[in-house]
């Protein structure tokens, strides 16, 4: 498989925060490959603690909308243009009911091809990630569709949040 991951923003601003966020990723594909390399079960650990994360930022995406299951006040709450900058974000469908958006590029995934990572334990990070951002629905009161993926070979990631 031939995984591409190619940023066409450049920003001081988004260079600096994509510079977090792989330093994160980082933390987090070394902390699952230690976890296996000792025998524990480190996607286990990993979906727990990334599930927790999303809990906690989706109470605090919740606390800024009047109706959290109102995908118009979520996509306010939750996208903003620095991100949307990050990680090359196109929303492709906003009503009440749907918040569609696509991912033209993962500094996740950057990080984790920069580590030498394979693509299937790319594909399997990005998952666990993922769990963030189900628990950020959960809250909100929304479901959360992932379909492609970056880092399963897709061109995009596509995300569905919706009633």
């Amino acid at each position: 498989m031939s995984i591409k991951n190619i940023s066409l923003v450049y920003d001081e601003k988004v260079d600096i925060n994509r510079s977090a966020i792989e330093h994160r990723a980082t933390w987090m594909g070394l902390t699952y490959k230690a976890a296996v390399e000792a025998g524990a079960d480190g996607e286990a650990y990993a979906r727990k603690a990334i599930t927790e994360t999303g809990h906690v930022h989706g109470k605090n995406f919740k606390a800024m909308c009047e109706d959290p299951t109102n995908c118009v006040q979520f996509e306010k709450a939750f996208l903003n243009d620095l991100g949307k900058s990050t990680f090359q974000q196109d929303v492709t469908e906003l009503n009440e009911d749907n918040l569609k958006v696509e991912f033209h590029y993962c500094p996740l995934l950057s990080a984790w091809q920069k580590l030498g990572i394979d693509d299937e334990t790319c594909a399997k990070l990005c998952d666990i990630a993922m769990d963030g951002d189900r628990a950020i629905a959960e809250e909100m009161g929304l479901k959360l569709d992932l379909t492609d993926t970056i880092a399963k070979g897709c061109e995009v990631c596509k995300l569905h949040f919706h009633k």
